[in-house]
């Protein structure tokens, strides 16, 4: 079921206010949190305890321009980098999702975009940080260059703005941080294939619960 809320959104961190002159916030930046249902993903769950762990950037309502760091081939597990990424196709097809939203000015909103084509640009120079994650798991930083987990990647994306939307470090930021997260606004949660479809908008009035149901338990540490 989708949620249409009649305001714009809380604004983040160097938002419009003394801080950058007054800039108006006058572009909307969606954060898509799914469940692909890969092996990886389903390892991740075990120690997340959260329903949804991939995490990815989309620049318009329908999610038509999306990107992330996950699998390049669809059955090669082994296959991860940076990818534009097709809501309800691929490992999305059959997805839940819960989608949120937030604002930026048009400066942050170039300087976002900017970075994310030069990732693209360069594309088969990045890869996939699985060694990250071991990193998350011992709570311990693990610097790889040009290297991302789709979360850390998100993180890294809006800092090239400026931008904060979690305490979390990149390389420690996980799905849950994105939901708990008072910057962001929830806009959707259920089949992602229905939220990209037209036919299935129905506007209400945002429910409690979103946030409450996703990721809420804690990160559990190796060393517990």
């Amino acid at each position: 079921m989708k949620i249409m809320n009649d305001k714009a959104g809380p604004a983040i961190q160097n938002g419009p206010g003394p801080e950058n002159g007054g800039n108006t916030i006058v572009k909307e930046i969606y954060i898509v949190l799914t469940d692909t249902g890969t092996v990886l993903s389903k390892i991740i769950r075990r120690y997340t305890g959260c329903p949804l762990n991939h995490v990815s950037i989309a620049f318009d309502e329908r999610l038509n321009e999306m990107y992330s760091f996950g699998r390049v081939q669809q059955h090669n597990p082994f296959s991860g980098g940076f990818v534009k990424e097709r809501a309800g196709e691929g490992l999305l097809k059959d997805a839940r999702c819960a989608v949120f939203r937030f604002r930026v000015t048009e400066d942050e909103h170039r300087r976002i975009r900017e970075r994310i084509l030069e990732i693209e640009r360069e594309r088969d120079r990045y890869t996939y940080n699985f060694i990250g994650l071991i990193g998350v798991i011992l709570n311990r930083e693990i610097c790889r260059k040009r290297a991302y987990f789709c979360s850390q990647f998100v993180v890294e994306i809006l800092a090239s703005a400026g931008l904060k939307i979690t305490d979390e470090p990149a390389w420690r930021a996980q799905a849950r941080h994105f939901s708990q997260s008072d910057h962001l606004e929830p806009v959707y949660e259920g089949p992602l294939r229905n939220y990209v479809s037209p036919a299935n908008v129905v506007t209400i009035r945002p429910r409690r619960g979103i946030r409450a149901r996703l990721l809420r338990v804690p990160f559990r540490r190796a060393a517990s």
